[in-house]
């Protein structure tokens, strides 16, 4: 099947009513592709990724705003950071299977580019950027807010904690105190990459993590920080 025809098929099956193809063809253009094809004079996905980043944003507040019963300022923050975190829009993307969407370089390709966490991730970010350009907020706001309301009532954001904002809460009373990341190395193929990050407390390496994406490490880092910090409280 050509794939202009795959892609068509595939806004059809999930009931999208599509009117420039070319847009949802960008949002699964990846940047190897396009450095491998540059007489086509395409553009990959990256700046839809921007767009649809801030389009989710605003979807997921507007669905947990109208939750009943009503959730707090704090309650909502929290929610919203796991269901628009990567490992929720890579969950997003496998479950739509845009994997087979992804137009890659050979490089990418070969290297699993299709299974990888952030890809995925990024392309259902751009997805989401292409939807809201060619037919608006409200189609936008119907489709993932299925998508997300189903993750929520399943209680799939539980599965998916959000260490950092925890751990900026706990010092964030003491407004001296500076919270860094850093990503010290990089092990494993392109395919299947891991990740070592630190966090620091006033320069001081105070926790440590790894994951399969930079973010899964730094929120490992901030897990492994609020246990010490815990710790040192049953000490006092």
């Amino acid at each position: 099947m050509a794939y202009l025809d795959q892609l068509t098929e595939f806004l059809k099956e999930n009931k999208i009513p599509f009117k420039q193809l070319d847009r949802y063809c960008q949002a699964f253009t990846h940047s190897s592709y396009v450095n491998e094809h540059r007489h086509l004079k395409i553009e990959d996905n990256e700046r839809l990724e921007y767009l649809g980043d801030a389009v989710l944003e605003l979807t997921v507040s507007n669905y947990l705003f109208n939750l009943k019963p009503a959730l707090s300022e704090g309650e909502m923050t929290k929610i919203r950071a796991q269901l628009v975190c990567e490992p929720s829009l890579e969950s997003y993307a496998r479950n739509l299977n845009l994997g087979k969407l992804m137009l890659l370089g050979r490089g990418e390709e070969n290297s699993g580019g299709r299974e990888r966490p952030t890809v995925l991730a990024d392309a259902f970010e751009a997805f989401i950027g292409a939807m809201y350009l060619d037919l608006g907020m409200d189609t936008v706001y119907s489709f993932v807010h299925t998508i997300i309301h189903k993750a929520y009532q399943k209680g799939e954001v539980t599965q998916v904690f959000d260490y950092k904002s925890t751990l900026q809460e706990l010092v964030q009373a003491d407004s001296k105190k500076a919270i860094e990341y850093r990503i010290v190395s990089e092990t494993g193929p392109a395919h299947n990459r891991s990740f070592e990050a630190i966090v620091l407390l006033d320069g001081i390496t105070l926790g440590r993590g790894i994951g399969k994406t930079k973010k899964e490490a730094e929120q490992q880092a901030a897990k492994g920080a609020i246990e010490i910090l815990a710790k040192s409280c049953e000490k006092k």
